[in-house]
């Protein structure tokens, strides 16, 4: 064995929630180069299949499901689908997100619940249903998609979305304490904080703010398509046997100042 034979995937089934678009689709790609077989999960299941023709016209195995977080059935129905398909689960990253724009003040209920719900409660409604499984057969690996947002405030000019940064640091403190929690049951559960990336929830943020937002970036720039790749193969894999509960910042260098 070499050193990149660590980051190898072969024989692994992953199961990327929110992974027809952006950085869900960005880690799929990633982890089919690696060797996995990819579960691609979503609301909006024809992205899903989208991505999933171009991951086996790659040569990559992958099927497509449709997933809405927020309803304990849906979760445990995709899990029991996957299951019955690959018999296993050893990788679950938990991408799928919602944000919503609103100054404090005014945040209405049903958009703060909205995002709580899929950001919070959907990560660990996934995370405990994935984790039984994951229990009874040795283990595996659970990367929580966070943000730089939840490890602190963040301007209004920059962004005003209070329940996405409450969410993500809920995330981040999940992350923690199921790494603690399952630790006995060899389940590895990390998160990555990316920074800023252009995807469809960021678009008309960066439209409004984008050059504040690189100014304030030491590496001044925004993520690329291959920057959160690394980080997503680096917990997937056997190169992290010795990781656990950790936050990984992948934002240009933001948080460091």
């Amino acid at each position: 064995m070499d050193v990149f034979d660590l980051f190898r995937l072969n024989g692994k089934v992953a199961l990327i929630t929110g992974g027809g678009r952006g950085l869900g689709e960005q880690i799929a790609r990633a982890y089919v180069e690696a060797g996995a077989k990819v579960v691609l999960c979503s609301r909006r299941v024809e992205n899903c299949e989208k991505v999933k023709e171009e991951l086996i016209a790659m040569g990559g195995e992958a099927v497509a499901l449709p997933l809405d977080l927020t309803k304990p059935d849906s979760v445990n129905e995709v899990v029991e689908k996957i299951l019955n398909h690959f018999g296993q689960i050893d990788i679950l990253v938990n991408n799928s997100g919602a944000s919503w724009g609103a100054p404090a003040f005014e945040m209405p209920y049903e958009a703060w619940m909205k995002v709580i719900q899929t950001n919070l409660t959907g990560t660990f409604l996934m995370s405990q249903a994935v984790g039984r499984h994951m229990k009874e057969h040795g283990g595996g690996k659970i990367i929580n998609i966070a943000s730089v947002a939840g490890l602190r405030g963040t301007p209004p000019e920059v962004l005003d979305a209070v329940g996405y940064n409450a969410s993500k640091g809920g995330v981040i403190t999940l992350t923690r304490d199921l790494a603690v929690k399952w630790a006995r049951y060899n389940i590895y559960v990390n998160a990555i904080a990316p920074g800023f990336f252009p995807t469809k929830m960021t678009k008309d943020v960066l439209a409004k703010g984008g050059d504040q937002i690189t100014s304030n970036t030491p590496l001044r720039r925004v993520g690329g398509d291959r920057d959160l790749q690394g980080a997503a193969l680096y917990f997937a894999s056997a190169a992290s046997d010795f990781v656990t509960g950790q936050i990984l910042a992948v934002d240009g260098g933001s948080v460091a100042k």
